[in-house]
């Protein structure tokens, strides 16, 4: 079957990509739920199409019984996120502030020792811990506790309130406990994110509390939106394949106006046509940052009572080079 094909080059791709989102930064992201968190996904999109839970429990290989403990169990557990050894280990050296190897060694002698070690020396290469001394005098130290805190907070807030503004516009009005349990975040964290961007106008509430939002812009150098961005992105490309695909189950052949098209080109700095070919993103970004605008104007004195479909247009480059 050629789809089986398909499904395994994506989860290729899909895993490369979730493999430089967790060392982003220099940071080790625990993966130890991935694989659940995968599986109820997926059991869950598999059966919002209209599959039996019978014919989806053949489709993973499990019998219909051992599925449905399967999903209960996860569904159970899914907002548990475990720290991974990585986080601990840090997480120790942050609350001790200056603490040496041998004692790290044996606060963590219940997990294997060539782990422990191999992450002393990752945190001290990605510059999260210093390193003093050497042999059985090595100690390591990190910044104070409340001033690791106080910036991963910072840094984790302002990052959210941009996933919380994409979610909002992708996925329509919503509560803040929607929010919530939508990002897997606390409540209370949902809400600072959502009354800031109300408060910047970003955002309205309506009369039953839910938020949202007619349009999204995230500066290309926000540094703190990144992970907002690399959402929005995934999930338009996600969108647009699955109604492309949607619309080859139909009769009809699908409209032009839905898939997407990838091109290549193989340059080099004396060809002619290099700077032209090096500058499509700029100039594409360029032209439909002009055809927003124009757009919003046009619907900001006409109102938006006669909108009724939403067109996303993705695009990106990248630029590799063999040398």
């Amino acid at each position: 079957m050629t789809s089986r094909f398909v499904i395994d080059a994506v989860v290729q791709q899909a895993t490369i990509l979730v493999a430089q989102l967790a060392t982003a930064k220099g940071v080790r992201a625990p993966l130890s739920h991935v694989a659940d968190q995968v599986f109820l996904e997926l059991a869950n999109a598999i059966e919002a199409q209209g599959v039996s839970r019978k014919v989806a429990a053949d489709m993973f290989g499990l019998a219909l019984r051992s599925y449905q403990l399967k999903v209960q169990r996860l569904e159970e557990s899914a907002s548990a996120r475990d720290r991974s050894l990585w986080e601990a280990v840090y997480g120790y050296i942050a609350e001790q502030g200056m603490v040496q190897r041998a004692k790290v060694l044996t606060e963590f002698r219940h997990d294997d020792g060539a782990s422990v070690k191999s992450i002393l020396q990752d945190l001290v290469d990605s510059g999260l811990v210093f390193q003093t001394g050497s042999g059985r005098g090595r100690s390591y130290r990190v910044a104070s506790r409340e001033e690791v805190e106080e910036l991963a907070l910072a840094d984790e807030q302002k990052s959210l309130r941009s996933v919380v503004w994409v979610e909002l516009y992708r996925g329509g009005p919503q509560t803040v406990e929607e929010l919530a349990a939508r990002l897997s975040v606390e409540v209370a964290s949902a809400k600072e994110a959502v009354e800031e961007l109300r408060a910047e106008g970003h955002v309205t509430r309506d009369g039953e509390g839910r938020y949202g939002c007619e349009r999204c812009y995230v500066p290309r150098d926000d540094m703190e939106g990144w992970e907002a961005a690399v959402i929005d992105h995934f999930q338009a490309v996600v969108v647009a394949l699955t109604v492309k695909l949607r619309e080859m189950a139909q009769p009809t052949l699908p409209a032009e106006a839905v898939g997407g098209s990838t091109y290549s080109f193989d340059v080099h700095e004396e060809h002619p046509y290099y700077e032209e070919v090096r500058s499509l993103l700029s100039n594409t970004r360029d032209e439909l940052s002009e055809l927003a605008a124009k757009v919003k104007e046009y619907n900001d004195e006409h109102g938006r009572n006669e909108v009724d479909q939403k067109v996303t247009f993705y695009f990106g480059q990248s630029v590799v080079s063999d040398t």
